[in-house]
């Protein structure tokens, strides 16, 4: 079902950039996976989220570069720590006039990571009022994301339609570059198991 969600992650990202195209308006979005758990780390993301927005400025501003360049000279060149990427963050995210980001994936985040996150999170929205966060997951993270969040949180529960799963999957068997390798019988079970499963969704 991970192949459903970030599809659905993927529409609404490519949704916002469409619609704001040509505007003063910003979207930044991650992935969170199960198997780069050791990898992702509070840090890294807000890091990745930091990285995509000044790569979408015209100009870097000066504090900023001075920061890259003395996390570079430090010893071991340990990169920026958590207060400062979200001490820049808050400055740049003060140049557009809405900034969206978005998060897929975050029950494949490490569980003992997510408040660290949402918190560092929350501080982005309350130091800057015009943004505004997409996050997807799994039904049971709502509760954990309203904890963690102050600001208020819309919940949209998405199931999809026995129908448009087996569209769906019809659809990305027909891409295999070698249809010959997969049965009928083979193709008929593996939709079959994949609907039973999407109550789980």
């Amino acid at each position: 079902m991970h192949l459903l969600t970030r599809w659905f992650s993927s529409l609404v990202i490519d949704t916002l950039c469409d619609q704001f195209s040509g505007k003063d308006v910003r979207v930044a979005c991650l992935y969170c996976d199960f198997h780069a758990q050791e990898e992702q780390v509070t840090t890294s993301m807000m890091g990745g989220i930091l990285k995509q927005l000044v790569a979408a400025l015209d100009e870097l501003p000066e504090e900023i570069s001075e920061a890259f360049h003395k996390s570079k000279e430090s010893i071991g060149g340990r990169g920026l720590r958590l207060p400062d990427i979200l001490r820049l963050l808050a400055q740049i995210l003060a140049s557009f006039r809405w900034t969206f980001i978005c998060i897929d994936g975050l029950d494949e985040y490490a569980i003992e990571r997510r408040p660290e996150l949402l918190h560092s999170l929350q501080q982005v929205l309350r130091d800057s009022p015009t943004t505004r966060l997409f996050l997807a997951g799994r039904p049971h993270l709502k509760e954990e994301v309203k904890q963690h969040l102050s600001e208020p949180v819309a919940h949209l529960a998405i199931k999809p339609h026995e129908s448009d799963i087996k569209k769906y999957i019809n659809m990305k068997i027909s891409e295999d570059p070698d249809p010959d390798a997969m049965s009928g019988e083979l193709e008929s079970e593996i939709i079959t198991s994949i609907c039973e499963r999407s109550s789980d969704m």
